[in-house]
């Protein structure tokens, strides 16, 4: 499995984000600390507040902030704001049966426990721990 760039550009936001403290951001300051293309950032922001992983307001203070803390905030709930409910095969996604294959397959049976272990490594990984600043010369 391969996380989209979208989805790895989503959690660099919102790392950056849970290290802001609660401040009100921006897109335009997130693409700029981040590297993040502006429109991207701006896609990105729209994506994670319809998930409600953030919250927006306009106006003059206007801006964004997380939803929930960073501790509640899992990377599982960020590939699926961006990607959509993860699902390794055509077989465990809710509502699709297009594979060929489906009325003889012996494995067919054994996926959706394998999705779930990903699904559950995923959801074990919080927002918090992947905003941690790192020391230098120490690799994850």
């Amino acid at each position: 499995m391969r996380l989209s760039n979208l989805a790895d550009y989503a959690v660099l936001m919102l790392a950056d984000a849970a290290r802001s403290g609660g401040a009100r951001l921006t897109a335009t300051g997130l693409a700029e600390r981040t590297g993040v293309p502006l429109p991207t950032a701006q896609k990105l922001v729209g994506r994670l507040a319809a998930a409600g992983l953030i919250v927006s307001s306009r106006g003059h203070e206007g801006g964004f902030r997380l939803a929930r803390g960073p501790a509640e905030i899992s990377l599982a709930d960020i590939v699926e704001a961006v990607e959509g409910p993860i699902a390794l095969t055509a077989c465990v996604e809710h509502g699709r049966q297009d594979c060929g294959l489906d009325h003889q397959c012996q494995v067919r049976p054994h996926w959706p426990a394998v999705n779930d272990a990903l699904r559950g490594a995923l959801a074990g990984v919080t927002l918090l721990s992947l905003s941690a600043v790192q020391p230098e010369g120490v690799t994850a």
